[in-house]
């Protein structure tokens, strides 16, 4: 399927096409066509490229900045994509994370929201927003297509708390993820959708699935309207490889939770049956939970064998 809007406007010399729009009305796209990454790409590919994918809502990219270069330096992915990231696209630390060999796009609002992606292989075909965003819309999705795999990054909303406005206005924002994908995506294509879902889809995904049922990240309608978005072709990566209950991502700051293992599994890794042919494996890595200053949130690695 084409990119979710196509690119108007060249710089041919830079091998760099792009729209832009007023910021955060809508989506962006950027498309890069660089020789440099299409043939890094395309030797990799070639030899069978272990590749290694990360979601991690990092709470502050610019607050939690030494934890995330401290991360990327021992786990060194080849792509992370961030959530939370809180920040303006001005303000965000590009250079430090270029620096570490990566290059960045990012989608981000003040104090609030923003998501980021980092790659070590290039991007191609960027977006920014969902085709019916308003101006004015907050920044929960950005995508691009890296090595062959279109990466779809979200920070999904919270919903505070079961019948509040916010908490509608999370079921009508699944709803449209799921047009989303329905119109731009087809299951028989390399998708990655990953990110802070703020939905526990399972029990076992739950440290106590009676305290937490019918509250928010657990209600009934959220699961429902995630599992639309879901049986559109997706497949949970992590259930792939771990079938274990009580293997958490998120962990409150209060109550000692982090300690007691009292979490729940919100962020998450899911696949198109092409692409889940190529897991390898996932693991969430806690480490970084354990660190000063951490965010709430643990990193998801998957990796991949991309044999062709």
């Amino acid at each position: 399927m084409p990119p979710e809007q196509e690119a108007a406007g060249s710089n041919p010399a830079a091998g760099i096409t792009e729209t832009k729009g007023p910021p955060n009305s809508g989506p962006f796209v950027l498309t890069e066509t660089g020789d440099a990454a299409a043939t890094f790409v395309s030797e990799s590919l070639s030899t069978g490229l272990l590749m290694k994918i990360a979601t991690w809502n990092v709470n502050s990219v610019l607050a939690r900045l030494p934890q995330v270069v401290k991360w990327l330096e021992a786990a060194s992915p080849d792509v992370l994509c961030m959530q939370e990231t809180k920040c303006v696209d001005e303000k965000f630390p590009a250079e430090e994370f270029n620096r570490l060999g990566y290059i960045s796009e990012s989608f981000g609002q003040a104090a609030y929201n923003g998501v980021a992606i980092l790659s070590r292989i290039g991007f191609e075909h960027v977006s920014r927003g969902m085709p019916d965003d308003v101006e004015g819309s907050q920044s929960r999705l950005i995508s691009a297509t890296i090595g062959g795999i279109r990466v779809v990054n979200v920070y999904i909303p919270n919903g505070q708390a079961v019948g509040t406005e916010k908490y509608y206005f999370k079921l009508e924002w699944l709803r449209r993820l799921r047009a989303f994908f329905d119109s731009h995506y087809q299951p028989s294509e390399r998708v990655l959708l990953c990110g802070d879902f703020n939905v526990a889809p399972e029990d076992r995904d739950v440290h106590d699935p009676v305290m937490w049922r019918g509250r928010i990240l657990f209600s009934d309608p959220e699961k429902e309207a995630l599992l639309q978005v879901k049986q559109w072709g997706l497949i949970d990566a992590f259930r792939m490889h771990n079938s274990e209950e009580k293997q958490f991502s998120w962990w409150d700051y209060r109550a000692g939770a982090f300690r007691r293992n009292m979490g729940l599994r919100i962020d998450h890794v899911w696949v198109t049956e092409p692409l889940a042919k190529q897991s390898v494996s996932i693991v969430i890595d806690k480490e970084p939970r354990r660190w000063e200053k951490p965010s709430d949130h643990a990193p998801v690695v998957a990796d991949f064998k991309l044999d062709r």
